[in-house]
């Protein structure tokens, strides 16, 4: 390996950043661009400081820029504000959605957690302004991704917002919103003849040659410093239920890092003491068309089959889930569940929240709705209990998806006549 070794990262003094550590055999390294570890080839992860990370407090998160850099103190980058990469990305709406929890037949609140605030409408603005922040401070000059869509848009955008080179690969067949959201930053857009997963293996090709030295894979070279930005979801929402944990949440699940990263972000808050600790539990929601993580968990496996994915959620759309079994530990560990739904429930899951929030998700969005109603008519999930669910993009970037079964309500005359034939008056 060329283009990961001798690239170390230095942090200030400040930051609880620690050491990279194997998430399957422990072994550890130093900080730097390394993302698999030499002894068993697993994935790596930051550790942290343990008396560093406890010297955060509440009043230094609720002192900080409204953005998710006001938990730089729990992050493994930009504790330098100097050096950050910040886009107001953060701190976007939780929503409480009581109309949806009287048609879910909740009986405690339920809130959406919705990210599609966000700059790019996607949570993936949150792992790029932590990757590309940490790119930048191990002198990586251009930056690049393997994307089923949300990332290519986020990588674009960040790197032009800076004047940064960017190059991001994605299938031939995304969503056209999501190809024209990416090109129109002008960065390199390259579209693959294969699956997300053909993508990936060749962006972790490319990530390993002379050619691509310089250039930083924010989810292959950098991927233990852009999953940390996950864990902002979890801070954010216990800050915003004013320092508590919910009881449970729904989760999307493309490679399973959100899922595992929402619950590092909840278990690290109560370790320190920013939180009361709670037994809550984690539920995760997948497309049928590709549902190798929910499948394990059904078949009470703990291997991960790759599969072939098909189905409208394409932001969803990862066959062979890196994260698969990290995702399975904490869902069986916290006492949850999963599930996976059809694209015609997918698509009513869409407007179902649209109908009872105001919220316009794109397909992730509809899965996890959908399976969180299916959750509940199953008895798995408990409507008695607080529940978050999170909405991770934008619908507008997925019109295709339901534009095909909406339409006016009614095609009239201007005139009161035509008010009174269409049943308006």
């Amino acid at each position: 390996m060329t283009a990961t070794i001798n690239r170390p990262l230095q942090p200030p003094a400040s930051s609880p950043a620690s050491a990279l550590l194997c998430r399957n055999c422990g072994a550890d390294y130093p900080l730097g661009a390394q993302h698999a570890c030499f002894e068993c080839f697993g994935p790596l992860e930051v550790g942290y400081d343990a008396d560093r990370l406890a010297s955060v407090t509440r009043q230094g998160i609720e002192d900080g820029p409204h953005s998710l850099w006001r938990y730089a103190g729990l992050l493994p980058a930009g504790h330098d504000p100097a050096t950050r990469v910040d886009s107001g990305t953060g701190m976007t709406p939780l929503i409480r959605a009581d109309r949806l929890a009287d048609r879910l037949g909740f009986t405690a609140p339920l809130w959406v957690k919705d990210d599609s605030a966000n700059p790019t409408h996607s949570f993936k603005d949150r792992v790029v302004s932590v990757a590309i922040t940490a790119a930048r401070e191990l002198g990586f000059r251009r930056i690049a991704c393997a994307s089923t869509g949300n990332l290519a848009n986020s990588v674009a955008a960040h790197a032009a917002r800076i004047g940064m080179d960017s190059i991001v690969f994605v299938p031939w067949d995304l969503e056209p919103a999501k190809i024209t959201q990416t090109a129109v930053y002008g960065g390199t857009l390259v579209a693959v003849d294969g699956s997300y997963d053909d993508v990936n293996r060749l962006c972790s090709e490319l990530a390993e040659t002379d050619e691509f030295e310089e250039t930083a894979f924010v989810n292959v070279n950098v991927r233990p410093y852009y999953a940390e930005g996950s864990k902002t979801l979890g801070y954010e929402v216990a800050e915003q239920l004013g320092w508590r944990l919910p009881q449970q949440v729904v989760a999307p699940m493309a490679s399973g890092s959100l899922l595992t990263k929402v619950h590092k972000g909840f278990k690290e808050l109560a370790t320190i003491g920013l939180v009361q600790p709670l037994e809550y539990r984690i539920y995760g929601a997948q497309s049928s068309g590709c549902s190798p993580i929910a499948h394990a968990f059904e078949t009470g496996s703990d291997t991960v089959l790759p599969v072939r994915p098909t189905g409208i959620a394409k932001s969803l759309n990862i066959g062979n889930p890196a994260d698969g079994p990290y995702a399975l530990d904490a869902v069986r560990g916290t006492g949850g569940a999963m599930a996976h739904v059809d694209d015609e429930e997918i698509r009513a899951g869409i407007q179902l929240l649209a109908e009872t929030t105001g919220v316009f998700a794109e397909t992730a969005g509809g899965v996890t709705t959908a399976v969180c109603k299916k959750l509940v008519e199953t008895g798995r999930l408990d409507p008695s209990r607080e529940t978050v669910l999170y909405n991770t993009g934008d619908g507008l970037k997925t019109l295709d998806a339901v534009a095909g079964r909406l339409s006016p309500t009614a095609v009239i005359a201007p005139t009161l006549a035509g008010m009174r034939a269409a049943g308006l008056l």
